[in-house]
């Protein structure tokens, strides 16, 4: 089982937008075989700053998601929104 952390800085007044594209990227990703759970977090002293923690069965299973082209899609939109690139790391247990 593996962690995945994505951290983003989204721009100003892009937050609501941002947040509709997030949760549908995130119920996407819930369907995709060897997901199993994931959570979207902010920053309480600087909101624009978001955190998705996402668990995944294997890194393959992250991979297949990762290199998508559902979730490419989606991150044409949200890219749009962000100060600067994702920033992802993967952690095992």
């Amino acid at each position: 089982m593996i962690r995945v952390l994505i951290e983003r800085h989204v721009a100003d007044e892009l937050e609501l937008h941002y947040d509709r594209v997030a949760r549908e990227t995130l119920q996407k990703a819930m369907h995709v075989p060897g997901f199993i759970s994931g959570e979207a977090l902010h920053n309480v002293d600087s909101p624009n700053h978001r955190l998705i923690l996402a668990t995944y069965r294997s890194e393959n299973d992250w991979l297949q998601w990762y290199h998508s082209e559902e979730r490419r899609e989606m991150m044409e939109q949200i890219a749009l929104m962000l100060e600067g690139e994702e920033k992802i790391t993967v952690f095992a247990h």
